[in-house]
């Protein structure tokens, strides 16, 4: 395992294993919890990040966005909670913790997307993953399924499950339905409408790992460490349904 990898699996898993314990402990609940959630964890990535990688630069949701970062080799990109509004309700188990790492010359090179509350970490690795507590409620069938925002699904969402013969499936953070498709509980995972590169820098880098095709709904690559930090649309899913897909998406794009 590369340390690049490593790490980004600790600070995401540590992130997660905080959250946990402010959701218990706190008494807070709602925005309030989801704020300081937000506030703690994103304490957490940076001070581990400028204790044991200090050379690299770090874009967070919740910071200020320090432009130096699109001169610099090396960029994490964070969302310290993902799904704020699923960490604080409770009950969900649909939020995240995202850590990933740009690199100018290649791209996306580590990545890692807690769950803390299923105790699970996904890495940028290789190795296959078997499904085994679902994320999903009812057990997936044969028919295939969409995951899709549960707040704001896309107008193209009907249409794309209607051309994979398949269903919806409404879920919280960005980060929770990535995994969905990396953990074959759901075929694919498409959005539009808002988000940035910190939603899906993460859960692109892993899903990318295990073999799944991401990218626009027009078919282009995706791509980090930009000016504008807007990157508002998203597919992924098994390399065989991508042409299925995009031919709905892309009219929209």
């Amino acid at each position: 395992m590369s340390v690049d990898r490593e790490l980004a699996g600790d600070l995401a898993t540590a992130a997660g294993e905080l959250l946990i314990a402010i959701r218990a402990e706190s008494g807070l609940s709602g925005k309030e919890l989801g704020k300081a959630g937000d506030l703690r964890s994103n304490e957490l990535l940076l001070e581990r990040l400028a204790a044991e990688r200090p050379d690299d630069a770090v874009l967070s949701e919740e910071s200020a966005d320090d432009k130096s970062r699109l001169t610099a080799e090396r960029v994490w990109i964070v969302d310290p909670v993902d799904g704020t509004r699923e960490y604080g309700t409770e009950g969900h188990t649909d939020w995240a913790v995202h850590v990933a790492l740009w690199s100018a010359t290649d791209g996306l090179i580590a990545g890692a997307v807690a769950l803390p509350a299923l105790g699970l970490t996904y890495l940028d690795d290789p190795v296959s993953i078997t499904p085994t507590d679902g994320l999903a409620a009812v057990p997936k069938g044969d028919r295939l399924r969409v995951v899709v925002s549960g707040s704001r699904p896309p107008a193209f969402s009907q249409p794309v499950a209607d051309a994979l013969g398949g269903d919806l499936l409404p879920m919280g953070s960005a980060g929770a339905k990535a995994m969905a498709v990396v953990r074959g509980e759901a075929d694919a995972y498409v959005h539009a409408g808002g988000q940035y590169e910190w939603d899906s820098a993460a859960p692109v880098a892993v899903a990318q790992a295990k073999g799944l095709w991401c990218g626009r709904i027009d078919g282009s690559p995706l791509q980090y460490n930009r000016d504008d930090t807007y990157l508002p649309d998203l597919v992924i899913c098994r390399p065989e349904l991508r042409d299925a897909i995009i031919a709905v998406t892309s009219g929209s794009a």
